[in-house]
């Protein structure tokens, strides 16, 4: 019985039109979302050859290890792929806050009305 694309055991992930796909990274310790980012092929082998999160950096237009300047690394212990391969979910263990703004996650503020109030408050 053949498979079709989305049941297939190949590793083939389908990058969008700007080259890029999107990442979400979980700590793997107790799966809250860390940060979501983009990966382009660079990025994903960088991440594969090295087991630290590596992403494309859309504003400085160039690829980038997550803490790579604050040492806030995100040691990347399972990649997985979502049913149509065009979204990645990067199991960690961050060494440090995720967030650049010092949080453990990106997520920390949540949306009232038109007002965002931190989680921790």
């Amino acid at each position: 019985m053949r498979r079709n694309d989305q049941q297939g055991d190949t590793f083939e992930p389908r990058f969008g039109d700007d080259g890029l796909l999107t990442a979400v990274v979980v700590d793997m310790a107790d799966n809250e979302v860390l940060m979501v980012a983009h990966m382009d092929r660079e990025a994903l082998q960088a991440t594969r050859d090295t087991g630290f999160a590596h992403f494309h950096s859309r504003s400085r237009g160039r690829l980038w290890m997550k803490g790579e300047s604050s040492g806030n690394r995100l040691t990347v212990r399972q990649i997985r792929v979502d049913c149509d391969q065009d979204a990645l979910l990067l199991l960690c263990e961050p060494a440090g806050p995720t967030c650049h703004t010092g949080a453990r996650s990106c997520f920390y503020r949540q949306v009232a009305g038109d007002v965002l109030t931190s989680l921790d408050d």
